[in-house]
């Protein structure tokens, strides 16, 4: 058995540790480049300041407008060399910290962007080592502070891709619970279905090692007992760090094994209408579930894979007798109870479908799935979406 595993340099975690940032910032400079976004309150965001010039760090704060673009980027890139930044800090949801690592990586890495970009670029290797980044998630879902890519949107193509390097990993990952006390309902449930996306994926993909799965039966078992929680009492304290420690999670199992095919499709589809990442990954996870399953039982009834369908069962139920079809069944019932609306409503339509499975297909996250789905059955999975 051959695997590597690397992850955020640092990870701090427990709610009210936000305090700490200011002795954590000094170690890296005085001048801070902050991307923050809109899910981010003002009061969380005077918060992060105070805590900030209490230590004297100067800030330069950079407000992210919906998922990072290509555009958005480079401008951001522009403000923070004109500030003479030291350091990045992405505040907020996945977007902020997306938008933060790619900052810091093309800060100190010459020429053009795009050539840095997977899919759309070359892929070129960043040369130099980016800005240190502090990753600071104020949601539960994608686990960004953990993985080593940025994910940005290219308006012009309709397509979302990554810049990736293993020193895009950032320098600290602080998780503070707390400041998910106030995240909405909606997005507690967008979140929470992509941070359980992002333990299910690695779990059965094509990639995955010993120590991402025990990172993965961890974070379903939170995920289990907690998202319920979380969605209909948002001050629970208990339920919001079992989420937060979930999103960590995922994040850590993603960068270490595979996706599959919900986010072999969610990059396509995000880059084709606009609809959060969160809801795409809740409205396809349980019918990517139903068609990998079914497809391993007709075409691979010895893989091992259809074992792990069973554990998920019972990591998800709780119920020890638990099979594969149970654990599928769950996952239905969860997106109900969470809300989660329909493709169509953010305007997917079905003659969007023949292009989508094309850039499905050629998606990195698609080559993580553990069976290779036909054209028929990634479109019924966009016809049940809708």
């Amino acid at each position: 058995m051959d695997f590597e595993f690397a992850t955020t340099n640092r990870i701090i975690f427990g709610s009210g540790r936000l305090s700490e940032l200011g002795k954590i910032v000094s170690g890296f400079g005085s001048k801070a480049f902050v991307a923050t976004n809109f899910s981010v309150e003002h009061e969380l965001a005077n918060r992060l300041e105070d805590v900030l010039s209490s230590s004297n760090i100067q800030i330069e704060r950079y407000l992210v407008k919906g998922e990072p673009t290509l555009a958005m980027v480079i401008d951001g890139l522009e403000a923070a060399r004109n500030f003479g930044s030291e350091l990045v800090i992405g505040f907020g949801g996945g977007s902020a910290l997306d938008f933060a690592k790619a900052v810091a990586a093309l800060y100190t890495n010459p020429g053009d962007a795009v050539d840095y970009l997977e899919v759309v670029g070359h892929a070129k290797p960043l040369r130099e080592e980016p800005l240190p980044v502090i990753a600071i998630p104020t949601t539960a879902g994608t686990g960004t502070e953990a993985t080593r890519n940025a994910v940005i949107g290219l308006e012009d193509h309709r397509v979302k891709v990554s810049l990736r390097s293993l020193s895009m990993l950032p320098k600290v990952a602080l998780i503070d619970p707390s400041l998910t006390l106030s995240l909405p309902r909606e997005r507690t449930a967008s979140s929470g279905m992509d941070a359980l996306t992002q333990l299910i994926e690695p779990f059965i993909s094509n990639a995955s090692n010993p120590m991402t799965d025990a990172i993965c039966r961890e974070g379903m078992r939170l995920i289990s007992r907690s998202l319920i929680t979380a969605f209909y009492n948002p001050e629970d304290l208990n339920a919001r760090e079992d989420m937060a420690l979930a999103s960590l999670f995922g994040g850590i199992a993603l960068a270490n094994a595979r996706l599959g095919a919900v986010h072999g499709f969610a990059g396509p589809i995000g880059g084709w209408i606009l609809a959060p990442h969160g809801m795409i990954c809740a409205r396809l996870l349980p019918l990517v579930m139903e068609a990998n399953l079914k497809a391993l039982e007709e075409r691979n009834h010895a893989s091992t894979t259809l074992d792990r369908f069973d554990e998920m069962a019972r990591l998800l139920t709780g119920h020890p007798s638990a099979e594969a079809d149970d654990g599928v069944t769950w996952v239905f019932e969860l997106r109900e109870t969470l809300r989660i609306p329909s493709l169509k409503s953010f305007g997917l339509v079905s003659e969007d479908f023949p292009a989508l499975i094309d850039r499905a297909r050629r998606a990195s996250s698609m080559k993580g799935n553990p069976i290779v789905l036909t054209d028929e059955e990634l479109k019924a999975i966009l016809e049940k979406a809708l």
